[in-house]
């Protein structure tokens, strides 16, 4: 194309030196070859500009960077996958190790005034920031991941987690010797609390000695503060462990102690060969890929109602959202229970939490034939049975 552009200019060239010498009409000529080569290059510079607008622009925030090889890889996997998806019709950017607060704001905002359409933002944290931000720029689609607060311009999306951390549980009370299960958690939060829950729950089913111990990190990533956390449960004779963190250390440190646990987020698996039953995969590319196409036709909405689970999307193992990986270092028997398990939830033959169900205190939270519906989920402040202690405040 350089080339053709040069050799029409030498050409114009050429004929204008020559028309010099020639009379009145010969210049009419070259007046037409100068006016083709302008709107040549019109067109061309038009159909770039046209490219460039039409190429929509997705920006991403991170909690840490995609090195963590857990929350945040898998939120990278997923724009990869955005990319690979749309090719040339999508322009991605992401900006990591964005703290949860005041920083946040400010990033989100710098996204938006850059000329970012849609905006994703992936920690719970976020929340209150990207709505702030939101309401500044009314024509920019902002969705943010495990939240419960929406806008006209702000959607929610997340992953049913704890449909994973029951088939957890029915390993882990297949598993342990000691009967006695240690809990890395992040913050008490309803999303956090489910997954504890839930845990409890798939434990119980198979296993009603066994119990759990929690420990709260008071952070999504700490490598120090996971794998410190994992130490004082192994300490206290826990033999499988869990958690609700981000980081492989806890997994780390369960290998070094020759004790058991499970991958969170992403597949841990060569962090700790021997210790990882199995991980709890958060696939996220399906979904930002329907939400940047919805926004694309026009079909992107928020969803009906101010709830986090009323429209909103959430999704898990039926819908390939949430994926375990293949079940190791346990006997055929355990790995027949868990796919058991993993099955009954996504055909919904297994509801995790139908009663009759008390929390820890012996108090009865659902009857027999009642169960939680998503909205329960989400005022969850409560244990169940089968685990240790009271939710800090």
């Amino acid at each position: 194309m350089c080339y053709f552009l040069y050799t029409i200019k030498e050409c114009k060239i050429s004929v204008l030196r020559f028309l010099k010498m020639k009379n009145n009409s010969l210049m009419k000529f070259g007046g037409i070859v100068m006016a083709v080569t302008a709107i040549f290059y019109f067109a061309m510079n038009t159909n770039q500009a046209v490219d460039a607008k039409s190429k929509m622009k997705v920006a991403f925030v991170y909690l840490t960077n995609p090195g963590d090889h857990g929350w945040t890889y898998a939120h990278e996997v997923g724009r990869q996958q955005v990319e690979e998806h749309f090719g040339d019709a999508v322009e991605t950017v992401y900006v990591e190790n964005v703290p949860e607060g005041p920083d946040a704001t400010r990033v989100i905002r710098e996204l938006a005034q850059n000329g970012n359409e849609m905006i994703f933002t992936t920690s719970f944290g976020y929340m209150e920031p990207t709505l702030k931000v939101a309401k500044d720029f009314p024509n920019i689609k902002f969705d943010h991941i495990t939240g419960y607060m929406r806008a006209d311009n702000m959607a929610t999306g997340n992953i049913r987690f704890y449909e994973g951390r029951y088939v957890q549980g029915v390993v882990a009370g297949l598993t342990t010797k000691s009967d006695k299960i240690g809990y890395v958690a992040a913050f008490p939060i309803p999303e956090v609390i489910q997954g504890i829950n839930s845990f409890a729950q798939g434990l119980r089913s198979v296993n009603k000695d066994a119990a759990i111990s929690v420990v709260w990190a008071n952070t999504w990533y700490d490598p120090v503060k996971e794998g410190d956390a994992a130490k004082v449960l192994i300490a206290e004779g826990a033999d499988v462990l869990a958690q609700h963190t981000d980081s492989p250390a806890m997994l780390q440190t369960a290998e070094k102690a020759g004790v058991y646990g499970f991958g969170q987020s992403s597949d841990m698996h060569d962090f700790a060969p021997n210790a990882q039953l199995f991980a709890s995969v958060n696939n996220w590319g399906p979904y930002y890929i329907s939400q940047i196409e919805k926004a694309m036709d026009d079909s992107w909405s928020t969803g009906e109602g101010p709830d986090h689970w009323a429209g909103n999307t959430w999704k898990g193992l039926s819908d390939d959202f949430l994926v375990l990986t293949d079940f190791k270092n346990m006997p055929a028997g355990v790995a027949d229970a868990a796919q058991k398990a993993r099955d009954g939830i996504a055909d919904g033959s297994i509801n995790i939490f139908s009663g009759p169900m008390s929390d820890n205190e012996g108090n009865q939270i659902l009857a027999n034939g009642e169960a939680l519906d998503d909205g329960g989920l989400w005022a969850m402040d409560y244990y169940v049975e089968g685990v240790i202690g009271k939710i800090p405040n």
